[in-house]
């Protein structure tokens, strides 16, 4: 009998993937001990797994597969004025409410737009489409009085009070700042980044000279950034203290939407490349663009709490070059020696363009884990069971085999552990040999693991294994000398990478 797979209401998954995260070694609480901070969380052992190669299968898509982008690692403290020239000190806020039964803080905008999503659940996409557009023009006006008018006139409430008692909408700052220096009265400000992108922009020159780089070229990092959320939720998708995966390309003027265009397409597919399914990923143009931006796009995949986004494309133009040209007073150009067709002469000094694409690395592993997560149905009748496991991508998950020694006697450990210890230098493996066969081989299903290797009397006798598979349960026998080969192929970074 085939088996089916069963998919758990949408209000209660979330709350049995946070579970599962946290039962099974992936995400904590931060701090539990002393109850926890506030939308800041942990990534335990096998979280930090899985989110490394998550960022590492990124880093290579960008890095290997084009011979026309590198990597840096900024620091997370830049001078004040980086913020200044980006924008961040002036404009970087939302727009805040709150309740004043309930106490409770809330984005304006995100209020808007989730009604706006319930219009379209319920069939009226077409004043749906209406509401978000008229809230982009709002705040594209900076106009907070209307913002609140349209809260007011949908008689949007608290989800908690359940009332419309509301103060007024104001901005609110999302930058955190600190001081350095070894005297206070001596002291400056300074902010922990809002984002990865500055520390990019900052460098352009020292990477494109000292690496003799030749637009097109693009500049990739990965990063810690910061902000001070008004209403950080839904578990790793929105924190204060995040990781991001970015990538900065610089063009020529003129050449951006064609760049716009192919990165569009490349980081879709790569989405696809790690395992999350096309039906679930689509695109949402920006109805208000960032004041940056000539186009921009996102990437949104289906959580548990709706399509959200992801990953943003965005065609920045020359704004952030330019700005800290002229803050700076230090030339942010490159010359051109390519010759252009309608002048014949070499293109000359401009200011690049640039295209980006930014992925928040903790909402990636969140999809990654929501998508993963399986409850499945099988045998019939008396004999019908529920498995849960996680089908994550072999090259994703966080072990790529078990050894499993099938009793604790007759030699069968040592036996094991030679296979384990043979194995450990290429692919990353477990040795487990405590409770039942048939228990460890669920554990390594809660955990994702795609190959569990038991070690039996045969093995002693003729050097073969059983390899169980994670996501169908069959199981086949092969000699221990193919182990590595056979894991390597299966696990490895190329089965991905040969799909972005």
């Amino acid at each position: 009998m085939e088996n089916k797979v069963v998919a758990p209401a949408e209000n209660g998954l979330m709350k049995k993937i946070v579970s599962h995260a946290k039962e099974y070694g992936f995400v904590f609480p931060s701090s539990e001990i002393y109850d926890g901070l506030q939308a800041v969380y942990d990534y335990g052992q096998m979280g930090v797994e899985l989110k490394n190669n998550i960022k590492t299968v990124w880093y290579k898509a960008m890095t290997q597969l084009n011979d026309n982008i590198v990597g840096i690692d900024a620091a997370i403290f830049m001078h004040p004025l980086t913020w200044k020239a980006s924008g961040h000190i002036d404009g970087f806020s939302d727009p805040m409410i709150d309740n004043k039964d309930s106490k409770k803080r809330y984005r304006a905008d995100v209020l808007v737009e989730e009604r706006a999503a319930q219009m379209e659940a319920a069939g009226k996409k077409d004043e749906a489409d209406a509401l978000v557009k008229k809230l982009a023009r709002l705040l594209e006006a900076d106009d907070l009085k209307g913002v609140q008018d349209l809260i007011t006139n949908e008689k949007i409430t608290c989800p908690v009070s359940g009332t419309a008692n509301w103060t007024e909408v104001r901005q609110f700052n999302l930058m955190f700042s600190t001081q350095v220096g070894s005297v206070a009265e001596d002291a400056s400000t300074i902010y922990l980044r809002p984002e990865t992108a500055q520390g990019i922009f900052v460098n352009f020159l020292n990477v494109q000279k000292t690496g003799r780089m030749k637009i097109p070229f693009g500049i990739a990092q990965i990063g810690k950034a910061f902000r001070n959320e008004i209403v950080a939720r839904q578990f790793t998708f929105r924190m204060r203290e995040f990781e991001q995966m970015e990538m900065q390309f610089f063009i020529r003027p003129g050449t951006e939407m064609e760049w716009y265009k192919k990165w569009k397409e490349s980081r879709l597919n790569w989405h696809k490349a790690i395992g999350l399914p096309a039906e679930k990923l689509k695109f949402h143009d920006h109805e208000k663009l960032a004041h940056y931006a000539n186009a921009a796009v996102d990437i949104e995949f289906e959580f548990p709490f709706g399509f959200k986004e992801m990953e943003g494309i965005h065609s920045r133009t020359d704004f952030d070059l330019g700005n800290h040209q002229e803050l700076s007073k230090k030339k942010q150009q490159y010359f051109d020696n390519d010759i252009d067709e309608a002048t014949g002469k070499p293109y000359g000094n401009y200011v690049p363009y640039v295209v980006e694409t930014s992925v928040g690395a903790d909402r990636c592993f969140l999809a990654v884990l929501c998508n993963a997560y399986t409850e499945e149905v099988t045998g019939e009748g008396e004999n019908q069971k529920e498995r849960v496991y996680l089908k994550l991508h072999p090259t994703l998950a966080p072990i790529k085999a078990a050894i499993l020694p099938i009793t604790k006697k007759d030699g069968l450990p040592e036996k094991a552990m030679e296979i384990y210890n043979e194995l450990k230098y290429d692919i990353k493996v477990t040795y487990e040999d405590k409770d039942s066969i048939g228990k460890r081989y669920t554990r390594n299903d809660l955990i994702g693991t795609p190959f569990c290797i038991a070690v039996d009397h045969q093995t002693l006798e003729d050097n073969t294994v059983t390899i169980r598979h994670r996501d169908s349960m069959e199981q086949e026998r092969v000699p221990i000398s193919e182990l590595r080969l056979k894991i390597r192929k299966e696990t490895s970074w190329r089965t991905i990478l040969e799909k972005v």
